[in-house]
């Protein structure tokens, strides 16, 4: 396992997303688990999915700050805004960054191109721009599961090459990478992408397959089960997420020299998945029997008659499977929550946000 080089207490932490699913519950975790931390959080508040949902996370948050000797400000801007971004830096100077700001979404890349390279480019640029003039200790950065494409090689390993994006957003998840691999080369700047995998739990992304299909047949509609159910995805729930990234930001990678004398890049990137890809149609199963048992929808419910199997849709794979050995070798983690556990706290957390 490697050390602990970048420890959090007493310590400034930018985490932008900070309203968003793994940004929120990112900042709940260190405000419960890390001593003194100044926290600032950015956020730009956008209506991609509903906006309550991201004031919950907010509000969440706030209760937590009122039982912890921790620090949190929030600022509602884009990190498309260089002069936003540069101003933060100057006034916070933060020692660790966690970008987990990005426009999400495969389907959504298709359809709207430009919000992609607004946030994930454009706005991932500003924020290396930033650390390479406010030098880090540490930037940790969301990458995806998306930049594997059309691999047919499964599970998944950071070894594996990834030069066949399939959607705009996993190339532009693929150019972060590269981004911050020559800001690593060029200027020093130890940096760790995390391709995470298939995130979900409570206060989620309604545009997320658990989360639609809740919805969807709340409301008596129809559910599309892709590929014919033929996909198999590999579900992660957000504690798992969570606590892989508390433990990556706290191990910078180590700046070396090279045999020529020159800095190597102090760069890394780790898979974090659950490593057990469930096939779409269980997935379904499980979450219809949890939704009946949270009282969420009534047992006698008729799932067959809200269900349609469609086709592949562009943008999509038919697996995600991760394989994790690095992050177990590195940190000594492996998520290991079940689906069933994980939609069961979801099924939980619906009754109570939205049926009580």
């Amino acid at each position: 396992m490697l050390p602990v080089n970048t420890p959090l207490n007493n310590k400034t932490i930018l985490v932008t997303g900070a309203a968003g699913f793994i940004g929120s519950n990112l900042v709940l975790e260190l405000l419960r688990t890390q001593d003194s931390v100044n926290i600032i959080g950015v956020d730009n508040m956008n209506d991609y999915y509903d906006v309550t949902i991201k004031e919950y996370r907010l509000r969440e948050i706030e209760k937590a700050v009122i039982n912890s000797n921790s620090k949190w400000s929030f600022i509602k801007g884009s990190i498309a805004d260089k002069g936003l971004i540069e101003d933060i830096f100057a006034k916070y100077s933060p020692s660790v960054v966690v970008n987990l700001a990005a426009q999400a979404g495969v389907r959504y890349s298709i359809t709207n191109p430009d919000a992609y390279v607004e946030a994930n480019l454009i706005g991932f640029y500003n924020i290396l721009e930033a650390c390479r003039n406010n030098p880090v200790k540490h930037l940790v950065y969301a990458s995806s599961s998306s930049v594997y494409g059309s691999n047919k090689k499964v599970p998944y390993s950071t070894d594996d090459k990834v030069d066949n994006p399939v959607s705009l957003y996993a190339a532009t998840k693929k150019s972060n990478e590269l981004l911050a691999h020559a800001y690593s080369k060029l200027y020093n700047i130890p940096s760790t992408g995390l391709r995470f995998f298939t995130v979900y739990g409570p206060a989620g992304r309604p545009d997320m397959a658990y989360f639609s299909f809740t919805n969807k047949l709340i409301e008596g509609k129809t559910i599309e089960i892709f590929n014919y159910g033929n996909c198999k995805r590999d579900f992660t729930y957000i504690d798992d997420i969570i606590e892989g990234i508390k433990r990556v930001i706290q191990h910078a990678p180590e700046k070396k020299d090279g045999e020529d004398g020159l800095p190597l890049p102090p760069y890394a990137v780790y898979n974090i998945g659950n490593s057990n890809p469930e096939n779409l149609l269980d997935f379904v199963t499980i979450l219809q029997e949890e939704l009946i048992d949270a009282k969420v929808l009534p047992e006698n419910y008729d799932f067959e008659a809200h269900k349609k199997l469609v086709p592949m849709q562009p943008g999509d794979v038919p697996v995600t499977y991760a394989d994790t050995t690095a992050l177990e070798r590195d940190f000594g983690f492996k998520p290991t929550t079940s689906l069933k556990v994980g939609l069961r706290k979801f099924a939980q957390w619906y009754y109570e946000f939205y049926c009580k």
